[in-house]
């Protein structure tokens, strides 16, 4: 069984949509391989997928370079992918099968409180985040990789970043708001987290409010340079 690094945290219909967008997207993955698999939600929301077959060990590689696992045995140095569950002035708190704090001197994302952080970045609830474990001795820090995607998107034209959606349903919006020819396409960060690539001439504030109103969403900007 494989733990993705990902969760599944709505109810009702939009739960059932986001798991056949999973499945699609775990299809992509590991469709052509010989494995028979079953996807499950576990209690905490994270997505497990068992897997059996003459291809399994493949196919949970697969799916770990894709969406990143969440293990229960962390080893200082190595790098794993938890979700962004809390902040506070202090620094953020990421959920990856137990809690881990990184302090704000440890995200490496310039000056300000982890909070001023969050809003110059654009991160959402539950988005997926790289951090290298600290384990007794030292503290987490988030991974080099992920620093530099997060300064990236403020060197672009800006995104709008929203939770609790699939691509498709950001997508859907973005078209019945009319802002199809003002986006470059809609980046997956998660399942249910989704960053919106805005063309040069679009702002991003002003894309956030035209469709804020059709999502039950987080919804952050980020103003690119």
């Amino acid at each position: 069984m494989v733990v993705l690094a990902t969760k599944c945290y709505i109810d009702g219909e939009a739960r059932e949509r986001a798991l056949d967008s999973l499945t699609s997207l775990v299809a992509n993955d590991i469709g052509g391989l010989d494995v028979d698999y079953d996807i499950g939600v576990r209690d905490d929301g994270f997505i497990s997928v068992t897997i059996s077959g003459d291809d399994e060990t493949v196919a949970r590689n697969v799916l770990r370079e894709e969406w990143g696992e969440v293990t229960p045995h962390l080893t200082a140095g190595e790098t794993y992918v938890g979700t962004l569950e809390h902040w506070d002035d202090d620094g953020f708190v990421l959920d990856a099968g137990q809690e881990i704090r990184i302090p704000t001197e440890e995200l490496g994302l310039g000056r300000g409180s982890a909070v001023q952080i969050r809003d110059r970045f654009g991160l959402v609830q539950h988005m997926p985040i790289s951090f290298v474990y600290g384990g007794d001795d030292e503290p987490s820090r988030l991974a080099d990789d992920t620093v530099d995607t997060l300064y990236d998107w403020t060197r672009g034209s800006g995104r709008v970043n929203v939770n609790s959606a699939t691509r498709g349903e950001v997508r859907a919006t973005v078209n019945r708001a009319g802002h199809a020819n003002d986006i470059v396409t809609v980046e997956r960060l998660g399942l249910l987290e989704q960053s919106i690539i805005c063309k040069d001439q679009t702002d991003p504030p002003g894309l956030l409010a035209s469709i804020g109103s059709y999502l039950p969403s987080e919804l952050k900007a980020v103003i690119g340079q």
